[in-house]
Formats: C-alpha cells, structure tokens, sequence
C-alpha cells in the first residue's frame, strides 16, 4: 500500500494500491506515519511522494463513496475520511521538510488535493490532472478549494474547479498547478535529482524558509516578523555558522 526507502536526506514514499492508488482511511493512515517519521528523523530534509502505475492517485475511493450515499452510516464514514485527509494535508504543508509530489499519472481529486498540500508538484507532460467533484455535484473538501485558489487565483481556480475540468501536465504548469512538466521518459530522473538537490538544504533552513513564506500569503506584517525571527536563529546556529563560515573563508 505505501513502500518507503531513504536515500542521501530523501524519503522515498511510494503510493502502491491498485489500481489506482484510491485514498482510503488506511492509506491516509500510512501516509500520515510516514510523514511522521520522517519529521522525527533529522537526517530526513525532503519527502518525496510517488506512486506505481500511470495514476498518481484517483482521489476517494469508490467503495467508500459508494458506502456514503447507499447506506445511514456512510456520510459519517465519509466525513471522517475527509477530516483525516485534511489533518494529513495541514501536517504536509507545515512539517519543517519539504514534500515534491512526482505526478506521473492522472491525479485528480483527493490526489490532487494531496499534491497542492506539497511544496513542490513535477508532472508529466501527458498527466491528467484536476479537481472533478463539481461533475457530481460536490466540490474538493479536503483543501481543494483553498490551496488552488491560494496557488493559481480566483479566476484559475474557479475554471478549474466548478468546470470539473481535467487539464494534461503542460497547461497545468502553465496555469501554475504544477512547477515542471516534463515528457514521462524524463519525470523520474528529473524528480529524483530535484530530491537530492533540495536534500541539500539544511533541515533548519527549510524550516524557516517554509514559515516565512506560508506567512506571505497573509496580509499584514507578520511575515517580516518572522523573517528577522528565523534570520536570528539560523544566524545562531551552529551547522550554518560553520556553512557561512567556509564559504567567507573561500572568498578571501
């Protein structure tokens, strides 16, 4: 259901329920520990999500959605579903490493809910990609509507969304869903050297630029706040002292 391994500061997450990688209680479940355990190893600095098959993730699974509208129990099973992909999404955005979402697939619905939870989405250029709830008479609550609308715009996002609309990877970076769409043959290498690169960034680093930059969507002053907050404690400390340190002793 969900396959891990590290390399070089990276944690390698692997969506893997056939057939099309559906989210249900025990997937979100294990992505949730996952991400935990991530955040409690200090030699993890990015998380980078993927999945087997030509479908990132599909969304909701239809069992679960069928068990909602035939039976008294369903919505509350549902809502249930719902609240922990948003508590899983909330955790995604704020934890102090980063998440790349590889879509090599389509990605639709929870999927893509999932991937605009991530700080950085790299699709394939012939991916589906797009929020369908509207088709059915419904709309993405699990942050669907205000992490798209908060990346793309009002106007993006309202196209998107009450059009059900499916876009293939090149408009969705276009449209700014996504931050690469390259052709499939090349989506795995490039994601999985972006992963190490970023690796490369110290954990603190990332922490703080993360904070900083959630504050920038807020009005207000807070996030010049926090930048001098953040530039003090990475001033302090002591693995940048010594990054900052050798790289004024080489300009010498």
């Amino acid at each position: 259901m969900l396959r891990t391994e590290q390399r070089e500061g990276v944690l390698i997450a692997t969506l893997s329920r056939p057939p099309v990688n559906a989210l249900n209680g025990e997937l979100v479940s294990r992505m949730a520990a996952t991400l935990k355990a991530a955040i409690a190893d200090e030699t993890i600095r990015v998380v980078h999500w993927r999945a087997e098959g030509r479908v990132f993730c599909a969304g909701a699974d239809l069992a679960l959605m069928r068990k909602c509208f035939q039976t008294a129990d369903g919505p509350g099973e549902m809502m249930e579903v719902v609240r922990q992909m948003q508590d899983l999404f909330a955790s995604v955005e704020a934890a102090p490493v980063l998440s790349i979402a590889e879509l090599g697939g389509t990605t639709v619905g929870g999927g893509l809910e999932f991937a605009l939870a991530c700080d950085l989405r790299i699709a394939a250029q012939d991916a589906r990609i797009g929020l369908t709830e509207a088709s059915l008479g419904l709309l993405p609550g699990a942050g669907g509507t205000q992490r798209l609308t908060r990346l793309c715009g009002r106007g993006i996002a309202t196209r998107l969304i009450l059009g059900a609309e499916v876009v293939e990877g090149v408009e969705a970076e276009r449209l700014g869903v996504v931050n690469w769409a390259l052709p499939r043959e090349q989506l795995a290498e490039f994601a999985a050297a972006t992963a190490l690169r970023l690796a490369g960034v110290p954990r603190v680093t990332i922490a703080a630029n993360k904070s900083c930059i959630a504050l920038g969507l807020l009005p207000g002053e807070a996030g010049f706040t926090q930048e001098l907050t953040c530039t003090r404690q990475l001033y302090e400390d002591a693995e940048i002292r010594r990054r900052v340190g050798a790289f004024l002793d080489k300009t010498k």
